[in-house]
């Protein structure tokens, strides 16, 4: 009888879950996710062939892109002023001033004028020469602006979701247990639908005698709304199948344990889907408290949300499962 046996009959190892985020531990990291909702990743290793010109100023934030859009006009009528000045300023009618640099100053007006095609007319040029450069000018003029135009749409067209998250994560009373909770808000009037949430614990442990992070994703109560028009406690409960049953906050802060958030929900307004970002470290987790309520009824009957309150709590003691001298 033959002992082979077909290598698709054996059991294969299941590798550990990675989100895209490394298992692969080499010392205390301050988080994963920054307040900003972006990765704590720097790339090194760059070349100009890796810059996207578009996609670095669509992200830009709004004073770096205009202070990059004004600075791009001032160098390119200083370059044209001086084209202007090495053909000649007396080719500028108007443009003499009784020092140079009155007269390179006129110069950078008129590169001005015809960059933007004002035309004012005080000053215009009188030889082929200088005409063919003004020309060139107002060529790159047009299609500079448009660029810029382009850019100035495009971030302002881009939808992007502005989710509020309550300051601190809470361990709260649910039921004759406990749980695990935040809060969001839409920050913005647009309506959200179809808002999901996906929440993972990262932990620090020991597999065969080396430090590696463990992820994991952790049951909510309710994965899922239709609409968000008002706050939204996302839960998870703390029960016997839950990686946080039994462990206290020292047990957090020994697994240097973080709270990896992400947010997906369809823009009403833009008709696209949005994503957004966020996490909770052990030392962000309050014990012991839960939400105070953030809306409420007007005296028209209409509700209310106080986005401040997002974050608003009040205590609430918690069972001894949990290590009352462990709580913050």
């Amino acid at each position: 009888m033959s002992h082979f046996q077909s290598p698709f009959s054996r059991t294969r190892r299941q590798p550990a879950y990675d989100p895209g985020l490394t298992q692969q531990y080499a010392g205390v990291l301050k988080r994963v996710i920054n307040k900003d909702g972006q990765f704590n990743v720097h790339r090194t290793g760059l070349t100009w062939r890796d810059v996207h010109p578009y996609l670095f100023l669509i992200s830009a934030s709004w004073p770096l892109f205009l202070a990059l859009v004004l600075a791009m006009f001032v160098i390119i009528n200083t370059a044209f002023a001086g084209i202007y000045a090495l053909a000649g300023t007396e080719h500028i009618r108007n443009s003499h001033a009784p020092t140079a640099a009155g007269s390179f100053l006129n110069l950078f007006f008129f590169s001005a004028h015809t960059l933007t095609t004002v035309g004012y007319g005080n000053m215009y040029p009188d030889t082929p020469l200088a005409n063919a450069i003004a020309v060139f000018e107002a060529f790159v003029g047009l299609m500079g602006f448009a660029i810029a135009t382009g850019l100035l749409f495009g971030r302002f067209s881009r939808p992007s979701a502005r989710f509020g998250f309550s300051e601190s994560m809470l361990i709260a009373p649910y039921g004759s247990e406990t749980s695990l909770q935040f809060r969001v808000v839409n920050r913005r009037s647009n309506n959200l639908i179809e808002v999901e949430a996906r929440v993972l614990l990262m932990t620090v442990d020991s597999s065969e005698g080396k430090p590696q992070r463990k992820y994991v994703q952790l049951e909510l109560e309710r994965p899922q709304v239709l609409f968000l028009p008002l706050t939204w406690t996302i839960v998870h409960p703390i029960d016997a199948n839950s990686p946080l049953f039994g462990k206290t906050a020292a047990d957090l802060e020994r697994l240097q344990a973080e709270v990896l958030i992400m947010m997906k929900a369809f823009d009403d307004t833009f008709g696209q889907t949005v994503h957004a970002r966020y996490s909770y470290r052990f030392d962000e987790i309050t014990w012991g408290a839960k939400f105070a309520p953030a809306f409420e009824i007007d005296h028209n009957g209409d509700l209310q949300v106080e986005i401040s309150k997002v974050g608003s709590i009040e205590p609430a003691p918690l069972s001894q499962q949990i290590g009352r001298d462990e709580a913050r």
